[in-house]
């Protein structure tokens, strides 16, 4: 087990290499940089380009790419992710001020996902063929099919047009200071993402269910007179997981990428918002950085859902 995860902690240092160097290159590749964004406004031309020139030498931006991209790594490789062009302020600083909001959303998005997702592919399929499976099945169809965003004005039009209560687009609050105006802003957005990032999970655990369902061993349980209970959760749920745990780990991908649209769209100061503002000027320090923690992020969740496998599953062996 411990040279499996050294392979596979190797194995994600050169992912993470890859994704940085990418993000590098295709940052830079956009048209403009954060000196012509800050000397726009100027009019005369001639003074307009030498607030340029100052711009990007003060920034490191006309030195050579081979040497901004060494300065670039070796930074990396100490932990420093950079310096905003705008505020001046470490990316790490940054990132303080925005994650709290991105948790608070991307829990409450994972826990509506996997809370729903499981009981309703487990009682999907035990209730299969009859007008329950149908209705979970269209469910589930139905929030393959819709986009997060539509899913989200949906839930947001619902809420407005019946004055179910008043979403908090300006305060910003956060769970642990104002836990009710937080709580209804975050469960419109946690709610379309949940079940958008969900929603293959109830599909695949299904299918799986009932596969496990028709094998001997849960036959044999069920005459030796078990309860049904403890047939479904602690036999057939148990073995159904194992390929169900590789698209949970996708999903947390899918939920990430999903939250900078819902920041964006409920004004909430996360790292997915910041993220899109910071494309926007061209301020490549802290774009890059978060781009580089949310590649961690990924290949960690999956590195962590490959050991449960052997858990779940004694006869894998992660050697």
């Amino acid at each position: 087990m411990s040279r499996y995860i050294l392979r596979r902690l190797i194995l994600n240092v050169f992912v993470v290499w890859i994704v940085a160097s990418l993000v590098f290159v295709c940052v830079r590749a956009l048209p403009g940089d954060f000196a012509v964004q800050q000397a726009g406004a100027r009019i005369d031309l001639q003074e307009n380009t030498a607030a340029i020139a100052q711009i990007r030498h003060e920034l490191g931006l006309d030195k050579p790419m081979w040497q901004q991209y060494f300065y670039f790594m070796g930074d990396l490789l100490k932990g420093d992710l950079g310096k905003s062009f705008q505020t001046r302020r470490s990316t790490w600083t940054e990132i303080k001020i925005a994650l709290p909001y991105t948790l608070e959303l991307g829990i409450m998005i994972a826990v509506i996902a996997f809370a729903v997702s499981i009981p309703v592919g487990i009682i999907s399929a035990i209730q299969q063929d009859t007008w329950i499976d149908y209705i979970l099945r269209g469910f589930s169809i139905l929030a393959v099919a819709c986009p997060v965003f539509f899913s989200a004005v949906l839930l947001l039009l619902l809420v407005v047009h019946y004055h179910l209560w008043t979403v908090d687009l300006v305060n910003r609050p956060h769970l642990w200071t104002h836990p009710a105006a937080a709580f209804k802003l975050y469960i419109i957005p946690a709610a379309a993402g949940g079940i958008a990032g969900g929603s293959g999970i109830m599909r695949l655990l299904r299918s799986q269910m009932l596969e496990v369902l028709r094998q001997d061993y849960i036959r044999t349980a069920t005459a030796k007179g078990l309860a049904s209970r403890r047939v479904i959760l602690q036999h057939a749920l148990k073995n159904a997981m194992i390929p169900v745990l590789t698209v949970m780990g996708l999903t947390i991908a899918g939920i990430i990428g999903g939250q900078i649209i819902l920041e964006n769209m409920f004004n909430i100061p996360g790292m997915g918002q910041y993220l899109f503002s910071r494309l926007l000027v061209r301020d490549f320090p802290p774009f890059q950085g978060i781009v580089i923690l949310i590649a961690i992020v990924i290949v960690m969740s999956n590195l962590i859902v490959d050991i449960v496998y052997a858990w779940l599953d004694p006869r894998i062996r992660l050697a």
